[in-house]
């Protein structure tokens, strides 16, 4: 049976290819010394040491991975500290910048389904690396790596300790436990048999409701992506809460495969995207912790987020889609919050990578200070700025990559003027093209940078509508 096999690519963060076709410990092995060296390059001036982080999530034999990965790695040279255990992605991101290192290389393949492994490459300042840097690595491939001269030394870590004490310090983490004892707040956390698994219970000390907590290397049949489609056991668990702790405010928390995105549930089970939590989060960061400085936002988030910066005097700069877009501007200006549509949320007190469990932190303690539940946050944050709005995303498997590329160059050619019978009054194509119809409605057509995957974007006045316009998107796509 003949397959193809793809070349290494680097997409928003990372590579990303199916396991035992794409992504290979051949291909590991050869991959890892490259981004070791071209780290090395970029970053062994203000490292003090020529230490390469190695970590790894719950996937399909992704210790093993990292096992080869931080092998090739001490061969060319280098000193590794490699991962007693699984982790966040974020915790590896802390770790290099805690160890003054290089940076880190992680294998995890994020939200994908679960035939694919990835390798995240991370910098010494403790986020994704830029465009420039994988673009290095990425030339690299192919030529031959001056021998070391000698070999380095390989080291193992906890990458849970000094990662959970630094987050914390962030947050009254006395209070979240007290009310969480008292029985005043319920937090469900469904962990989607990922790296976030213990997270929470390691950060607050205490007992949290922890859904899908073992490790399934095939994600109960679904993909580790906090989308409704994969939750119904959270959904569940939250529903059953409201009959057996009624008096209690219920907050559902949900992570990705490697914790670096988000998602949550107000007390009756409603889904909440990153959408509705980012525009709490800048509620709570902005007005009880006094934050300041700029929000980020990309171009696939909600219109709620500049009508409420707005409101806290704030100023918003846009970006295309993928979080080492944010990271990058955390480097350049003062920011206090930075998020995206996927779940992908950080903060300038912190390093500029997104976190899932920092986040969660935030979100319990938004509650417990507030005394509300999420989804009355919400609504009254809507009511504050006078703006009401629906969201939702479908995302369409593609046959091959070559129908990703034919589809694109029909959006550059034959570029739409009316969507759904409206008229689009403006395009950005920044990344992909989106239309906007009128200052409540907007659909976005954009492909995932990781797999064959046309994601289609929609923001409009009700939820009839976004439905409509997206039917319209997805027969356009078909034809």
């Amino acid at each position: 049976m003949a397959f193809t096999v793809n070349p290494i690519k680097f997409g928003t963060d990372g590579w990303r290819g199916v396991i035992a076709a794409d992504f290979t410990f051949e291909r590991v092995a050869m991959l890892a010394p490259i981004a070791a060296r071209v780290l090395a390059d970029n970053y062994g001036d203000t490292a003090t040491n020529r230490t390469v982080i190695v970590g790894y999530d719950r996937r399909f034999m992704a210790e093993d991975f990292a096992k080869v990965a931080a092998e090739a790695v001490r061969e060319a040279g280098f000193d590794v500290l490699l991962s007693e255990s699984y982790a966040p992605t974020p915790a590896f991101s802390w770790a290099a910048k805690a160890h003054n290192a290089l940076g880190a290389i992680v294998m995890t393949a994020s939200h994908n389904p679960a035939a694919y492994l990835g390798l995240k490459v991370k910098s010494a300042f403790g986020g994704s690396v830029p465009p420039e840097i994988t673009e290095q690595i990425e030339a690299k491939i192919g030529q031959s790596l001056p021998k070391a001269e000698k070999q380095g030394k390989l080291d193992k870590f906890n990458p849970w300790d000094s990662y959970c004490q630094g987050l914390r310090q962030k947050v009254d983490i006395a209070k979240i436990k007290e009310a969480i004892a008292l029985g005043k707040v319920k937090v469900y956390v469904d962990v989607m048999h990922g790296a976030a698994a213990t997270g929470l219970e390691r950060l607050l000390g205490c007992p949290v409701e922890e859904i899908n907590s073992s490790r399934d290397p095939l994600f109960g049949g679904g993909a580790p992506e906090p989308l409704p489609k994969y939750l119904p056991d959270f959904f569940r668990a939250i529903k059953e809460g409201a009959k057996q702790y009624p008096d209690s405010i219920r907050v559902g928390l949900v992570f990705d495969g490697d914790s670096d995105r988000i998602a949550g549930a107000d007390a009756e089970g409603n889904f909440l995207s990153s959408q509705v939590l980012i525009p709490i989060l800048i509620e709570h960061l902005a007005e009880r912790k006094g934050f300041t400085g700029e929000i980020v936002k990309t171009v696939s988030g909600s219109d709620l987020i500049p009508r409420l910066a707005e409101a806290y005097g704030r100023s918003v700069y846009q970006t295309p889609i993928g979080y080492k877009y944010i990271g990058d501007r955390m480097l350049q200006a003062e920011v206090m919050i930075g998020g995206e549509e996927s779940g992908g949320i950080g903060y300038g007190t912190h390093i500029p990578e997104r976190d899932a469990l920092l986040s969660a932190l935030y979100v319990l303690e938004a509650v417990v200070e507030s005394g509300e539940d999420l989804g009355t946050i919400y609504r009254r944050l809507q009511q504050k700025t006078g703006f009401t709005a629906h969201y939702d995303r479908i995302d369409l498997p593609l046959a091959s990559m070559d129908v990703r590329s034919k589809l694109l160059e029909r959006l550059k050619n034959d570029t739409p003027t009316e969507v759904a019978g409206m008229k689009v009054v403006d395009c950005l194509d920044v990344d992909g093209y989106k239309f906007r119809m009128d200052d409540t409605t907007w659909l976005l057509i954009r492909f995932s940078g990781t797999e064959p995957v046309l994601r289609l974007y929609c923001q409009a006045p009700t939820m009839p509508e976004v439905r409509k316009i997206l039917e319209w998107a997805r027969d356009w796509a078909n034809t």
